[in-house]
This record gives structure tokens, C-alpha cells and sequence, in this order.
């Protein structure tokens, strides 16, 4: 009896073991991180680009809606689109669509991604004052966040990673009081679609353990310093962002310094919902800022550089994909 006790002890263990290895074998397979593809990434910039300019209530912004919750539905996400009517600074209404895509959405453990897919109604940066009242094709302010977020939509819909992905693309952030107009400058006049979402989530009691925020990423001379209301709200998720972004080889674009306060989309959803959320946006407080092309005609498919497109994309996935 006692031999035959040993000898069950001894298969015990090893049965153990085995399906130790096999768990972690597993957990492996799982941390593994896709290869971002930025051709991909491009090609959905230029796709959104084609439908000219996405000011709300213009044909191209009804279009490029269809065009994004078809892509997102062709994905397997679970959508949730918020058709709302807001009221723009001088009370023009904007029929805005807030566009949520969820993936694994039985997961308790999430991370929202955000950008804004609309268009500034005026190119009210321009050199030329003839230009102030043509709205923008938003390559880079708009297209690129939307476009760096459904290639990792496809990835994420093909290999889970260990967290649900909620993709955030808000409206009509970009229809704030113009230059032209700034005795009637009012900072609530940004990022509409954000506020709103923030007073009235897709789901009720709605949280992440954190959200990034995609804005103008896609140009080739994008710097990406620490932004003050990310450095707040949120200042480990800075650390947790940048810090994989210099493992990777990107300290000099991932600028480990402060470079001031950018009224975005990550305000309300860190002061009205209550999520720590960075902005990872293109700001270069030592030369030009948001780009000489930032709210002008010049903000087209001419300012997108691929590679800068695929290197935040690769940051980006290998945050998500290392969460636990």
C-alpha cells in the first residue's frame, strides 16, 4: 500500500507539472505581439482622406460614418454608434456620430483607444485669409489616430489580447470657435463628441483601467512630448506608454519632457468619466508646434509619412498586448 501511494503521489506530480507548462506555454502564446502593419494603417488614412473633408452634416462625414462602422462591424466588433445632435459654438447643430467598437466585451479588464475621425469646418491657420472659411481634408488631424486604431482593431479581432479594446472614435471635436472669431472663444466648444460621450457612456457605469488618446500621429516630423492634463490625470500611464516606446528603440520621438496643456479629448474623459487617459499627440513647443500644416488646406495626404504612422502602431499594440 504504501508503494502503490508513492507511485500515485509520484503521477500526481507529474500530471502537474504538465499542465503547469502547458499554462504557461499558453500564457506565452498570448503575450505574443502582432506585427503592426503600417501600409495598412496608410491605406485607411487615404481611404478617409478620399471622402474630402468630415465636417458634420456634410456628405463626406455621412460617408466616411457608413464607410468606418462597416469596417469596425467587418471586424467582429460589438458597435454602438451614438447619433446626437450638438450645438457648435455659434449654434449651428452638428449631427454627430460617436462611433464605439468593443472587442471581448465580456471582459471585465479594459482599455479604451480614442481619436476623433471628423474635420475641422475652417483651414482658420492658414496663411492665407482667403482660406479661413474652407474646411480641411484632416489627414493628419483626424485621419491618422483613426487610421493608426482600425489597424489594431484587425489585429485584435484576429488574436486577443489579455484585455477588451474599446475603440472610441468621437466626433466634432474639431469645431471649436475659429481664430477669426475669438471675442466668442469659448474653450467648451471643442470636443463635443468626447463630452458627450463622457456624460452619457455607451453602457452604463462604463470604465478602463486606462485610455490613449491618437491625435495628428501620422506626420514625419511628429515629436511626442508629455502633455500636462495627461501628466495630471494620468501620469503612470505616461510613464507606462513612453517607457515601452523607448524599449523599443523611440526615446527620441517618445519626448520624456513637459511640453504644456492641450484642451483634447482625453479632458473629459478623465474629468467627467473619471478614466486616466493620455493624449499621445504630435507637439513641438521647440519649433513648430502641431506642424506648419496644422489647420490649413495643407493638412492632406502629402503630410502622412508611413513609418511614423507604424511606429506609434507598433508602441501602441505592444502596450495593449503586454497588459495582463
Amino acid at each position: 500500500m504504501p508503494m502503490m501511494l508513492a507511485a500515485a503521489i509520484m503521477l500526481s506530480c507529474g500530471h502537474t507539472k504538465s499542465r503547469n507548462q502547458d499554462a504557461e506555454q499558453e500564457a506565452t502564446v498570448q503575450a505574443a505581439v502582432p506585427a503592426f502593419d503600417a501600409d495598412s494603417a496608410y491605406a485607411h488614412v487615404k481611404t478617409q482622406v478620399g471622402f474630402g473633408p468630415r465636417v458634420p452634416g456634410s456628405d463626406g462625414h455621412r460617408a466616411c460614418a457608413d464607410w468606418l462602422i462597416g469596417k469596425l462591424t467587418s471586424y467582429g466588433a460589438e458597435m454602438h454608434v451614438q447619433r446626437v445632435q450638438l450645438y457648435r459654438y455659434d449654434g449651428v447643430m452638428l449631427p454627430a456620430v460617436n462611433i464605439i467598437a468593443s472587442f471581448d466585451p465580456s471582459n471585465a479588464k479594459r482599455v479604451m483607444l480614442c481619436a476623433h475621425w471628423d474635420t475641422r469646418p475652417w483651414a482658420d491657420n492658414d496663411d492665407d485669409e482667403g482660406n479661413y472659411h474652407t474646411p480641411i481634408l484632416g489627414a493628419n488631424d483626424g485621419a491618422s489616430g483613426v487610421g493608426v486604431l482600425l489597424e489594431i482593431a484587425r489585429l485584435v479581432s484576429t488574436q486577443h489580447p489579455a484585455v477588451g479594446v474599446d475603440l472610441m472614435l468621437f466626433d466634432a471635436e474639431d469645431s471649436g470657435t475659429p481664430r477669426f472669431d475669438a471675442a466668442n472663444y469659448d474653450d467648451n466648444s471643442w470636443c463635443l463628441g468626447s463630452r458627450y460621450w463622457a456624460f452619457n457612456p455607451h453602457k452604463a457605469g462604463y470604465t478602463a483601467r486606462y485610455g490613449l488618446l491618437l491625435d495628428m500621429v501620422g506626420a514625419a516630423d511628429a515629436v511626442f512630448f508629455r502633455e500636462g492634463f495627461s501628466h495630471d490625470y494620468a501620469g503612470s500611464i505616461i510613464d507606462k506608454v513612453w517607457g515601452k516606446a523607448a524599449d523599443l528603440g523611440y526615446s527620441h520621438l517618445f519626448v520624456n519632457d513637459f511640453a504644456g496643456y492641450i484642451n483634447d479629448d482625453h479632458v473629459p474623459v478623465n474629468e467627467i468619466a473619471r478614466i486616466p487617459c493620455i493624449d499621445i499627440i504630435h507637439n513641438d513647443p521647440t519649433s513648430t508646434g502641431f506642424g506648419t500644416f496644422w489647420h490649413t488646406v495643407g493638412d492632406d495626404m502629402s503630410v502622412i509619412d508611413k513609418q511614423m504612422l507604424g511606429i506609434v502602431g507598433e508602441v501602441v499594440t505592444n502596450v495593449i498586448y503586454n497588459e495582463k
